[in-house]
């Protein structure tokens, strides 16, 4: 080989070094991910969501890239944001929360892997044909919290039995969760003889509103039902019950953390974890067809004792035993 093959030799296999890095590149699998509030609400959940992925062996920046979509509580936004991350060409689809958010994924693509972290059973929401078997391309994990308003009811009036006018906080955006909350809670209510009212909030500006109204209804208990934004906003809805000396149950441990009288639900932490390890599995050639829905095996059950002395209420040590945790 003379010296000018060597050259040219050499200045092929520069020029052709960065075009296979690009190529690298452009093999590390994108998780598109969906959320239906923001990024700082969804601290904890998006941190258990990476520990999931590290579990199967994922790390984001590493050997993962995620593309973030936010819809910032407008769940009118989510069709248009799935449809957008499904044209990146996206390895798998991935929401932990809010139903509305989980249909938009399914309607944008039967192709791509969708994982979810949902409220409700699944099949009822037609998202999969059956939990053991779920079919097609999504799989996930839920939760169940939209069906423990019953029991949540049951507590408050345990822990608040002269509350005998209790509102439900639903949102409408969100009606696969409101159509279950609306069809087992007054039910649940006139069995214990409570006089139900249902009151709507989708938006933060809604809320002191709701609580005026509240107000003039004479409620004294409050069931905050299970949605991404009635989670998001557990620290002003705490605030608001406390304000308005209205004892209060939420399927979310944040709410009692945040001041609110107690909290009745799976993890949420938790659920997010198993989507995480769900998602690395599917990347790994799992098809998601083949893996069963993830049900919760516990219910947490918090107490806070504080905000119970400041509605003037005594907690029954039955209750207190029951408690999985109690915030003095």
């Amino acid at each position: 080989m003379d010296r000018r093959q060597f050259i040219s030799l050499i200045g092929g296999s520069i020029t052709l070094l960065p075009s296979a890095a690009r190529s690298q590149q452009a093999a590390m699998p994108v998780i598109g991910f969906l959320g239906s509030e923001t990024a700082t609400s969804w601290d904890d959940r998006l941190t258990a969501f990476r520990q999931g992925l590290g579990d199967a062996g994922f790390a984001e920046g590493r050997n993962i890239t995620i593309e973030y979509r936010w819809a910032e509580g407008h769940n009118d936004k989510l069709p248009m944001l799935a449809a957008d991350l499904v044209q990146r060409q996206i390895s798998a689809l991935v929401v932990l929360g809010g139903t509305a958010s989980a249909v938009a994924a399914k309607a944008a693509t039967a192709v791509i892997p969708v994982v979810f972290r949902i409220a409700v059973d699944p099949v009822e929401a037609e998202l999969v044909a059956s939990l053991n078997r779920p079919g097609g391309n999504v799989t996930g994990v839920t939760t169940m919290g939209a069906d423990l308003g019953p029991k949540q009811l049951e507590l408050l009036r345990e822990l608040a039995p002269a509350a005998t006018t209790v509102a439900l906080l639903s949102n409408p955006t969100n009606p696969s969760i409101a159509r279950i909350q609306l069809r087992d809670v007054p039910e649940a209510a006139r069995k214990l003889g409570v006089q139900l009212h249902v009151l709507n909030a989708s938006e933060e500006r809604e809320l002191d509103g709701v609580f005026a109204k509240m107000k003039e209804l004479r409620v004294g208990g409050l069931v905050v039902g299970a949605d991404t934004f009635l989670n998001a906003k557990s620290e002003q809805l705490a605030a608001l019950a406390g304000r308005y000396g209205i004892a209060s149950i939420s399927p979310y441990k944040e709410f009692t953390k945040a001041g609110g009288l107690m909290s009745y639900g799976a993890s949420i932490a938790g659920a997010s974890r198993q989507a995480g390890v769900y998602t690395g599995r599917i990347l790994k050639g799992e098809k998601p067809a083949d893996l069963p829905i993830q049900q919760p095996t516990l219910f947490e059950f918090v107490v806070n004792v504080k905000s119970a002395k400041a509605l003037g209420l005594s907690v029954p040590p039955t209750l207190l035993s029951r408690a999985d945790d109690v915030i003095e």
